[in-house]
């Protein structure tokens, strides 16, 4: 008589396990859909996506890390690509379309060999050493530019930020921006510090009447009667950084308050009047001339500093706030009581101007820290964020670069380089570790053929040529978007710094890695009380 087994319910009712082989091609699809979604935004010629969330807010980009962070990817695999877009962002700020195309890539050249039931540890062992190779090989064929030299230095910059800008929309003012990036990094200290460069847009006039303003910029706040009769510029100002409310109101209390005669409530509203008038006097007193407040500074508190010539901005922005602060010195007050000279900050010139239709307060000259504002101009507030998104990739570029001077050239040269040096290195490999360190140098040949696709080329015919160059020894020679043909992108001046493609390199196979490595998921059944999706979001 044959025993049965008896069943056991190690999970809860409803949990869907996948596993095996077809898990693992079913995530490998579920990736391939993600770099489906941004595969044509690569390049010179890459279109934009127009993504619409569920609030009905309209985003166009051809950004990798943002298109992948607006869409709303539910396949737990695929969400890898999302977060290595995010990494490459944070890191070096450029090259995310890059690292999502590789990573699909590398996963759809091993597809194959999946289903052939080669084990992916196996894969993922010459995956792992085919990065350290192409690694080794950036490092050793990077051209290294001088430091000595600060024109050359400058000039560097300049064609790093100009190719990152070629890929997007204000690809056309790509020279007159690049200056700009590169001016606004070297007025930065030895840290860089991203947060000491502040962009704000001002809607109207066209791209090239943006400009930069070397200190702090920000909107004029919301003001009361009174402003317009306080000076609007000041040589050599103290300036009173508070955190304090100045109105009335604020004095109030929501206690209950019994009372006999009108004398009682008279001598309760004089008090209030009186805390108001003695927090203003020792903020006079303090010799301060620009007073900015992130709580609202009331009608009273801003006719007071009208009549004693000084200036006041009240619910100023916290990070502006803070900005003035590091540049211009002193430190935000929360009480008036101990206000002295030494809490103040300081500039050269402090005034407001218009722009557009704005108006802005400008801080310059500031002594402490080093700091600037890029005022973007321009029609649309979609077209502004993308070119605001845009900048801030090149100065990514610019701040890498200025730390790590070794560049190499763009346009698909190097990764046809390293797919050349990697397809040389397998012949000399015996095993599967051949086939799969070839896989890997094919996936390097997206870059260039997406590249092509995307400009309507013959990608096949640019390709073969571009081999053919890579073969005889052309090291820098990739695609020329402009003649469509192959060119020395090096002498193109089509250049990026190389630690932009190693990151690309080191994220994109490790995200392939961490899908390969996963053979089973789990998901448990939704409760009744999680939340649901929100409705309307763009899905993958």
């Amino acid at each position: 008589m044959m025993l049965m087994k008896p069943q056991v319910l190690l999970l809860k009712e409803g949990t869907d396990t996948s596993q095996g082989k077809g898990q693992l091609l079913s995530n490998i699809n579920a990736c391939a859909a993600v770099v489906d979604a941004v595969r044509t935004t690569l390049g010179p010629r890459g279109l934009d996506k127009l993504i619409v969330d569920g609030q009905g807010k309209a985003t166009i980009s051809n950004d990798g890390a943002t298109i992948v962070n607006l869409l709303d990817v539910v396949h737990p695999a695929a969400k890898t690509l999302v977060d290595i877009a995010k990494s490459q962002d944070a890191e070096v700020g450029d090259g995310t379309t890059t690292v999502v195309l590789l990573a699909g890539e590398m996963l759809k050249e091993v597809k194959l060999f999946i289903e052939e039931g080669i084990h992916p540890q196996v894969i993922i062992r010459s995956f792992r050493k085919a990065t350290h190779l192409a690694l080794e090989k950036i490092k050793e064929i990077a051209v290294h530019v001088k430091r000595d030299d600060p024109a050359e230095q400058t000039s560097l910059l300049e064609k790093c930020a100009a190719t990152s800008l070629s890929s997007k929309l204000v690809a056309r003012q790509k020279e007159f921006f690049s200056k700009m990036v590169v001016e606004a990094v070297s007025h930065l200290d030895e840290q860089l510090q991203l947060s000491m460069i502040g962009i704000k847009k001002v809607k109207g006039g066209a791209l090239e009447d943006s400009f930069l303003v070397e200190g702090v910029a920000f909107k004029k706040t919301f003001s009361y009667a009174g402003f317009e009769m306080q000076p609007k510029k000041y040589t050599d100002p103290k300036i009173a950084l508070l955190n304090i409310e100045l109105e009335l109101k604020s004095e109030k209390d929501n206690a209950e308050i019994r009372l006999d005669n009108v004398e009682e409530y008279q001598a309760i509203v004089d008090a209030e009047w009186t805390i108001l008038y003695e927090k203003l006097d020792k903020i006079a007193k303090s010799g301060a001339k620009v007073v900015l407040s992130k709580l609202p500074i009331g009608d009273v508190a801003t006719q007071y500093f009208a009549d004693r010539d000084m200036f006041c901005a009240g619910r100023v922005p916290d990070e502006d706030l803070k900005r003035t602060m590091k540049a211009c010195g002193g430190s935000i007050q929360t009480t008036v009581n101990s206000l002295t000279e030494k809490n103040l900050g300081t500039c050269k010139l402090f005034e407001e101007q218009q722009i557009g239709g704005e108006r802005f307060n400008i801080f310059k000259g500031c002594p402490e820290a080093k700091t600037c504002t890029i005022l973007l101009r321009g029609g649309a507030e979609q077209f502004m964020e993308e070119t605001e998104r845009s900048l801030h990739d090149a100065i990514m570029i610019v701040r890498r670069a200025r730390k790590n001077d070794a560049i190499v050239a763009g346009g698909g040269a190097i990764d046809m380089e390293l797919s050349k040096y990697l397809r040389d290195y397998a012949r000399g490999v015996a095993g599967k570790d051949q086939l799969l360190i070839s896989a890997y140098a094919k996936a390097l040949e997206v870059i260039p053929r997406q590249l092509c696709d995307n400009a309507g080329f013959d990608s096949i015919g640019i390709l073969n040529k571009l081999r053919k160059k890579h073969a005889e020894g052309g090291v820098w020679f990739g695609v020329d978007i402009v003649n469509e043909d192959v060119a020395n992108n090096y002498d193109a001046f089509v250049w990026e710094p190389a630690i932009v493609k190693s990151n690309a390199l080191i994220a994109a196979s490790e995200a392939a890695c961490i899908i390969l490595s996963v053979d089973e998921t789990v998901r448990n059944p939704k409760s009744a009380t999680e939340p649901q999706n929100a409705p309307g979001a763009p899905q993958l």
